[in-house]
């Protein structure tokens, strides 16, 4: 009967005891604080990029576009923010679902403590412990109820000390919970802080496009400028890849009448007539056309039947580079340090204006004189003198970068350039703020967002 007794008290025990084994691990939060300091960072750039323009005192469209990507950064900041105060509430919910659940159970094992010691109290004499041993069937049997009187009197010390333990888990989460709200608190207050700064943004965006309504004939004459310049370099990248496809189009004529003639002398037969690219590639089909529709010279082949081939990957060499830029999607390093996009990628409209500036690639702000470095291996197939500026063209298999607003440049036509290698060096805009134009086409060659390719800053 005793032994029932004791199996009683302490068989929950030890199953109380298996519950308070694992810790309580609270959710981070370092994911939500890194976006929010980027996101920081690229506002900080903005206002940088904005003062330079107004400390040159030469209005732009460029000051609005810097003003809307600013109040589109502030906001994605405040979402975060708010997705912070969400984790915080979600912490604290938490947290005090625990310090429940651990009062619970530490006022369980006091009360399973307190019984064990009343049990062990009324059966404290010498007399009571040497009749249950001595009640036993035989020798084997008395051995098994000494072995179970010593595990019984470790249990009431590990009763003890699992209480203790509880107990402070329970002071630990509720430290854990106090420190959330603090922090919650100190969030808020942010949050209050950047709610305020986004109105005034607001504000300043408003006042800067009623200038620009007043001077709206002025700023025309600048996007037609831009436009100029736009359409100039679109025609310069046009002529450097039509070459470049001519030369890899009779590169592989040549590889493919090589590899005939090969053959036949090896089969002794006559050489056959070589084989027309022509109707293996449609890139004389589609050469560049006028304005700026894209350029093409995409071709397929059995290699791989889930790629589309270009005939600039009809090489060994060719196919590499090109996927070696496509797995770096995402990851590839900014050509330029700090600095942060003041124009964006697609069609920009000043809104309540008929101002609108379309962009092949994204503008991104940076100190004169800046150095201007290649995001990917690849080959210069062109530096182009646009005038004002001066542009580089690279080849990354049938992929290309555009680095555009450049005041020198420091490659040459036909140069093997890696990631990292210093194209030239930004220039003044004409709004007089450091600037240059970064450009990617994919392998149809239309020019896609190159913030897709660039990692996260």
């Amino acid at each position: 009967m005793r032994l029932l007794l004791l199996c009683f008290f302490v068989f929950p025990f030890l199953q109380l005891s298996a519950q308070t084994q694992g810790t309580y691990q609270p959710p981070t939060r370092e994911a939500l604080q890194q976006q929010q300091k980027q996101l920081q960072e690229e506002i900080d750039n903005l206002n940088a990029a904005l003062n330079s323009i107004r400390k040159n005192k030469k209005q732009s469209i460029t000051e609005v576009a810097i003003l809307q990507r600013k109040l589109a950064v502030r906001e994605r900041l405040i979402h975060k923010i708010n997705q912070e105060i969400q984790r915080l509430n979600d912490d604290i919910y938490d947290k005090q679902l625990e310090i429940n659940r651990l009062k619970r159970q530490l006022d369980t094992l006091k009360q399973n403590y307190a019984k064990s010691i009343v049990f062990a109290y009324k059966n404290r004499s010498s007399y009571e412990y040497l009749n249950f041993l001595f009640s036993a069937r035989d020798f084997n049997d008395a051995l098994k109820r000494m072995a179970f009187l010593k595990s019984y009197r470790q249990y009431r010390e590990a009763e003890a000390q699992t209480i203790l333990k509880t107990s402070e888990l329970r002071q630990q989460a509720i430290a854990d919970m106090n420190n959330a709200k603090l922090q919650q608190t100190k969030v808020l207050e942010e949050q209050s802080t950047q709610l305020k700064v986004l109105e005034q943004d607001k504000k300043e965006k408003d006042q800067v496009v009623n200038q620009l309504k007043n001077k709206e004939k002025d700023y025309l004459a600048q996007l037609r400028k831009t436009e100029r310049q736009r359409k100039v370099l679109n025609e310069a990248i046009k002529a450097a890849i039509r070459r470049e496809i001519a030369e890899a189009e009779r590169k592989e004529r040549e590889r493919l009448a090589k590899a005939k003639a090969d053959a036949a002398k090896r089969s002794g037969g006559a050489v056959a007539n070589t084989p027309s690219l022509k109707n293996n590639t449609p890139a004389n089909n589609n050469a560049p056309k006028a304005n700026d529709e894209p350029i093409t010279g995409v071709v397929s082949t059995d290699r791989n039947e889930n790629r589309t081939y270009s005939v600039f990957e009809t090489t060994p060499e060719g196919r590499e580079m090109s996927i070696n830029f496509e797995n770096n999607r995402g990851r590839l390093p900014w050509p330029v340090s700090g600095g942060a996009v003041v124009g964006q990628f697609g069609t920009n409209i000043v809104p309540g204006t008929k101002l609108k500036e379309t962009n092949d690639g994204i503008f991104i702000s940076t100190k004169i004189g800046a150095p201007v470095r290649c995001v990917a291996d690849g080959e210069v197939i062109s530096v182009m003198d646009l005038g004002d500026f001066q542009g580089v063209l690279v080849q990354h298999g049938k992929y290309f970068t555009v680095y555009n607003k450049l005041s020198d440049v420091s490659v040459s036509r036909g140069q093997s350039v890696k990631a990292g290698t210093l194209i030239g060096h930004a220039a003044a805009d004409f709004d007089g703020a450091g600037k240059i134009e970064f450009r990617v086409m994919n392998g149809s060659n239309k020019f896609v967002n190159p913030e897709t390719w660039l990692k996260s800053r």
